[in-house]
Formats: structure tokens, sequence, C-alpha cells
């Protein structure tokens, strides 16, 4: 992918993973990085991702409107950045708490393109009356202005050479000021700059650049609206701010991703690093804002598929692992981004990807025979661990699960030697929404295949996966002993529809035992009374938030609302208590602790954790295979803009126009009222077409619905009711009932 194609409204952003603080305007490598030198320790820093004095605040995706607090030696910073055009970059700091005189704590601008024809950079012309620093990029003029001209301006080889500067000769160092070099630095230190503005603009001509930089300073600042206020407040806004700050730029594919951390990117991965379900994952969280990131994650697994056919576990910038995938949930999360972004091209693109992984896994990883999957690691590639019983682990994404314990590695079929219910679960309902996408793209041929041996694998995971002794779901091995061990992969089979009523109630009643799932903080990644559980590391006893997503949809496909929201509740209350205290995503939190760095083992802004505050929006609206558009009249909400298949949609409701404190929730897209009404509970299964309106009501009192246009007749349950004009009457009603509304022109 060329870094010209990036759509305009997102050229400039923070696309360096190591250096969230600095901007790059795409398409020219023009960089723009904020660094910092504190004469008291003689440090200089870039403010790199991870380090103990950065904490990333709220943003908007496409970077017009970003917001970070940095700390470096004691000194506090405040900074922000937004787009007044989308080719101008305004910048703000602001000083908090000072450790030293602000005259010995200096910030600076390095400023710098690699362009692609010149691998030393363009240069940069510094004009010291106007305090202007400007450049000819590929016929592109560019021009740095501040409120005032920088104290100092310096020319460096790089930035190692400025460090050195600063860190050999100090702050009074004159020896590199200049006004013409390849890679400009403009200085401010504290005392006469706590607080400052700087904007950078591209344009076709100087003035023109000039005008829109002034322009940009004079212009009053813009804040990150809050998206998600009254229930669940935050919630929308964190999963936006995580999937916007681990959106960066993969230099050696050339093509934006959403990382699993900025943390893992360079030193772990080597530049790039996709780890198959959690970019899924990125993916669908994605979608509710942005429908373009969204396939560039989805684009990003597609690239890495082998000949077998299987997704790579794990591709970075220093290994491939061939050998093992993960668990196949990706046609879920398509068939909900497909519905979510109304885009029957998504699923066109993803259909022979999806189908050809998930036949991979019939012809690979039944191991016995019987018709049941196994996790495993096949004889090709040379990613590490390939061949051992880790790597087997590995594609379970839960590495040191103890339900992996009694299982070895069977070195004929390079499986292990037990069929976990979790995997064979996620199969089943990935082969369901196959053949749902099929029938959507008129092959039908493929749809019935898909549906037919989906059926077969339901049937054996609810009459060989279930332990009628301790009436629970379970691993189990190739003897036929259950592996005694329980992971929430035994709530899966109410994910897929193959468990039966009476095995679904037994399992939820798990969830309230203290000594299972039960408990102060859900979901526990093992019961707690597994000898494992006390051991709190990673999946041996830790809250992990892929397993409370995946159980928390199942809860709701079984028609468990009630568990289903108190496990929403749960762990957003959980995440809240990292990301409100210290702005911490997690990777997963402590069963008991309920904090996330009471152990090594906790990456603290990864992606996955944003499923945590993603499945609180879900209580107020989701889209399923099961619900369709869902959207939930209850407490006072304020929530949007998110994407639906309306399109960029708001759900509030409130006090409405009744004068009797009577609540209304509005369903608006594009900031125009599309639906209102005074009915409680979970509306499903919402269609608003232009003359054809349809949606699934939740049982309830008498009622009205009122919907944009011209209603000509409506009916529900198929029974013809009245529509006056504009609002319809609904009578009262025992169970959910289908409303259809026809409109003028119908």
């Amino acid at each position: 992918m060329s870094e010209s194609i990036i759509p305009l409204g997102r050229r400039w952003n923070s696309w360096d993973a190591e250096h969230p603080a600095a901007m790059r305007y795409l398409p020219l490598g023009l960089d723009i990085d904020l660094c910092a030198y504190a004469a008291s320790r003689n440090s200089f820093t870039r403010f790199p991702a991870g380090a103990e004095g950065v904490r990333l605040g709220p943003r908007q995706i496409d970077g017009n409107g970003i917001a970070l607090d940095l700390a470096h030696a004691g000194t506090e910073l405040s900074l922000a950045y937004d787009k007044p055009d989308p080719f101008t970059l305004r910048g703000r700091w602001q000083a908090g708490r000072m450790a030293e005189w602000g005259l010995r704590f200096w910030v600076m601008l390095a400023i710098r393109s690699a362009d692609g024809r010149n691998p030393h950079g363009v240069e940069w012309s510094f004009d010291p009356e106007s305090g202007e620093l400007s450049a000819e990029i590929r016929g592109h003029h560019v021009m740095v202005k501040g409120e005032r001209p920088p104290l100092l301006t310096t020319f460096h080889d790089d930035l190692d050479a400025l460090r050195g500067e600063y860190e050999t000769k100090g702050y009074f160092c004159l020896d590199s000021r200049g006004t013409r070099g390849r890679f400009a630095v403009l200085r401010y230190h504290l005392e006469e700059m706590p607080r400052f503005a700087f904007a950078v603009s591209v344009g076709e001509a100087q003035e023109q650049v000039r005008g829109r930089a002034s322009a940009a300073l004079a212009a009053p600042a813009k804040a990150v609206p809050e998206i998600q206020g009254g229930a669940h407040a935050g919630a929308l806004d964190a999963v936006r701010d995580v999937i916007g700050w681990n959106t960066v730029w993969d230099p050696i594919n050339r093509r934006p991703y959403t990382s699993l951390s900025r943390n893992w990117v360079s030193q772990k991965f080597g530049g790039f690093g996709v780890w198959l379900d959690d970019i899924f994952y990125h993916a669908m969280m994605a979608g509710l804002f942005d429908a373009e990131v969204a396939r560039e994650n989805l684009r990003a697994i597609y690239s890495a598929q082998t000949a077998a056919g299987n997704f790579p576990c794990l591709v970075t910038g220093r290994d491939s692992w061939i050998d093992r995938t993960q668990p196949p949930v990706g046609s879920f999360i398509c068939w909900i981004l497909a519905k979510r972004l109304a885009s029957r091209d998504l699923l066109r693109e993803a259909w022979p990807a999806l189908l050809a992984n998930h036949e991979w896994w019939w012809a690979t990883r039944d191991g016995n025979g019987d018709g049941l999957v196994e996790y495993g690691t096949s004889p090709v590639g040379g990613g590490l661990y390939r061949g051992t019983k880790l790597a087997a682990k590995d594609e379970s994404t839960m590495d040191n699960s103890p339900t992996h314990d009694e299982a070895r590695l069977d070195t004929t079929s390079w499986t292990l030697d037990s069929a976990d219910v979790g995997l064979n679960s996620i199969l089943a309902l990935d082969g369901e929404m196959l053949a749902l996408i099929a029938t959507e793209l008129g092959e039908t041929a493929a749809a019935k295949r898909l549906a037919e041996r989906t059926e077969g694998l339901k049937a054996r995971i609810a009459d060989r996966l279930w332990d009628p002794e301790r009436q629970v779901f379970a691993n189990r091995l190739w003897s036929g002993a259950f592996v005694r061990s329980l992971a929430p992969t035994s709530f899966y089979p109410l994910l897929c529809g193959a468990a039966r009523p009476e095995q679904a109630r037994a399992m939820v009643a798990l969830l309230a035992d203290p000594a299972k799932f039960g408990g102060a903080w859900l979901l526990p990644s093992v019961t707690r009374d597994d000898p494992a559980f006390p051991d709190n590391v990673y999946w041996r006893g830790r809250i992990w938030p892929p397993l409370n997503f995946l159980v928390y949809q199942g809860l709701k496909r079984a028609g468990f609302a009630a568990e289903a929201s108190l496990l929403a509740e749960n762990g957003y209350k959980l995440f809240r208590g990292e990301w409100e205290s210290n702005r911490h995503c997690p990777e997963n939190f402590g069963a008991v602790s309920g904090r996330a760095l009471d152990q090594p083992d906790t990456d603290p802004f990864y992606g996955w954790g944003a499923l945590m505050p993603a499945i609180a929006v879900a209580e107020t609206t989701d889209i399923t295979p099961w619900g369709g558009f869902e959207a939930t009249h209850g407490e006072s909400i304020c929530l949007g803009p998110l994407l639906t298949p309306l399109g960029s949609t708001t759900i509030d409701s409130g006090s409405g126009d009744s004068g009797a404190g009577e609540s209304v929730m509005s369903i608006a897209v594009g900031g125009q009222p599309r639906l209102r009404s005074n009915i409680r509970g979970r509306f499903r299964h919402i269609e608003l077409e232009a003359r054809h309106a349809r949606l699934e009501l939740p049982g309830g009192p008498v009622g009205w619905i009122e919907v944009s246009g011209r209603i000509m007749h409506a009916r529900l349950d198929g029974k013809a009711i009245p529509a006056a004009e504009g609002r319809i009457a609904i009578p009262a009603r025992t169970q959910p009932a289908v409303l259809d509304i026809y409109r003028e022109g119908a």
C-alpha cells in the first residue's frame, strides 16, 4: 500500500508506533517529533511508548483531536494536537508541575522528512525574522510556524546527534545553530514558553501554507468530544481511544493496522506484529468508528494466509508461525462488520480466505478422526516453538491454561490428544457464519454443505463434550476421560447454539458459584477451586477480555440477558478501575485483586483490553447474527456517533416531551431523528428503509413509536394496527412482537 493513498483526513496522525507524541504527514514522510531535555538530570527523551511518563489521553482515530500527558524528570506537560484543515496540524503544550527552573527544561520540535528520493532528507530553511521554518518536498511546500519564534534553531545529522549535544554540552551550546539543514530542531524552554502553540501546514504554494498556519494559530482550540454519557459513561470513548492510539503505520509492509500494543511493535516484533485473533477483534472495534480502519486490519490478516489455507497464528518482522493458527473467530467478526457497515463487498472479499481457513481446520486438526478437532502444530515452516506442545497451546491463544496440562502432543497427527470444547464451539460458529455468508453471496451449494457439517459438529459437542457427572462442558482426552480443569471456554457451546436447554441452564449456574466462575470479578480464566488458580500467571487464573466477550455473546444468544448484563456491568467496573486512575487498558486482570499490574505479565495498553468497554457499549447497542441491529431503551444515555447499518448514528434516551417525566429513546442518523419511542427494553432487528421499516419490539405495556416520513399503515405480528400522522400506538404485549411500518411510496 502506498502512503499516498491514505485517506486525506488521516494523513496527519501519530503513525510512529514507538513514539506516540510524534506526528507524521504520511505521504511526505514528514515527521514532527516532540522531545524534551531536563538539565537537572542531564536527560533527553523522545517520550517512547510505554515509558512511565507517557499517559495516553482521549483521541480521535483520524488524528483530528489527540491529547496526552507527558512527564520527564519530574516535570509535567499536557500535549494536544488537532487539524484545523486536513493539511494543517496544530500542536499545543501546557506545562504543569515543574521539577526544576523552566529555563533549564527544554522542549523541542525535531523536524525531518525522509524523502524516498533523498535518503538524507530534504533541506529546511529557517527565517530568524519571522520564525518560520520551511521546505519543499516533492513539489509540496511545508511550513512550521509557532506563536513566537523559537529561542534557538539548530540543525543536526539526526536525533542521536541532538541527544548527544545536549548530554555532552548542555543547553547553552550554540555549535549547531543555523538557518539551513536537513534535520531541523526548534528549541523552546518552559520559562519563556510554559504554554505554546505551533502549526505545520502542507500545500501547493508558500503563501498558501503560511496562511493556513497563521489561521490555525488564531483559531480556537478543539477538544476531543465525549461520545458516551449516562449509562456506562465513557465506554465508547475508551474503545475509540484505544483503537486510535494502537493504530500505527507498518513501515515494513507499508500499511496501516491496529497493533497489539505500541510497547510490542519494535523491541518484541521487529517493526510490525499481526497476532491473528487480536487483529480480528481490532477490526471489529474499529468498525464502530471507521470502516476503512476495519478493512485495513482484515487485509493485514488476509495478506499472510498460507498456501495450505490457514491464517498464521503470528507474523512479525522477525518470525512467522505458519504451523499454527488461532481459534477461527474471523467469520463471526466479518459478519458483524458487514452488517454494521452495510457492506456486502466486505463479505465478498472475505469469503474465499475465511472458507479456506475453515477447511484447513478439518483437513489438519482432527487428529484421531472422530469428528472433533484439537489444537496442534503442523510440520511446516520454521516458526519459534514449532513441533512442541507449547506451539499447539499457542494455537488456543490460552498458552499456559491448565486446561492443556493433561494433554500430550501426538507426533503422528501433530495435534494434542484432547478435543477442546472452546475450539470445537468456535469452529461450529465459524461454519454457521460461513453458511450465512455463502447464502448472502448466492453460494447456495456451499451454504448447504457448511450448514450440514456444522449441525453435525454441534450435535457431537452436546453429546461428547458434556460431562454428565459434573454437569458441565469440558475438554475430553482421546482416552475418553474429561479434563478436570475448566475455563470460560466451557460456555462457548452457548455461543454456537450447541448447548441443549438443560445444559445451558446448568452452565449458567456456574456463573454465580464463588468456587467456580463467580466471585467479585468476572470471569477467571480457570475456576477458583482449580489448583492452578492461585498461580495468577497469564491464563492460570487471570481475567481476559476476549473470554468475557465470547461468553457475553453466548449468554445473549442463549437468552440469558440478565446474566449477560451482570457480566457486562462487572467487566466495565473492572476496566474502569484501571482506566480512570491510570489510563491503562490491560491485556488481563487479576481475578482477586482486580488490578492489572499486580504481577509482571500484563501489558498496560493492549488492544483487546478494549473489549471490556465494548461489551458495555453492547448493552445499549449491538449487532449480532441473532439480534440484528439492536438498541436498548433503558436508563438515561447519550451514545454516539457510531457506525450502524443506518449510517453515523446517535442513540439518546431521557425525558420526553409529554410533560410527565416520560423517558423517550431517539435514534438519529446524521443528526436527523429516524425513530423515537417511549417503549422500554431491547429493540432488535432494526431496519429503517426509505419505504419500509421493520423492528422487533420488546414485550411490555402500551406505548408509541414515531418514525420519519409519512406513515401509510402498520402491522404488529402481521395484524393491522392504527397509525396516526407520524405516530403509531402500540398495544400491550406479553412477548416481543415484530412491527412493520409502510411509508408513503411503498
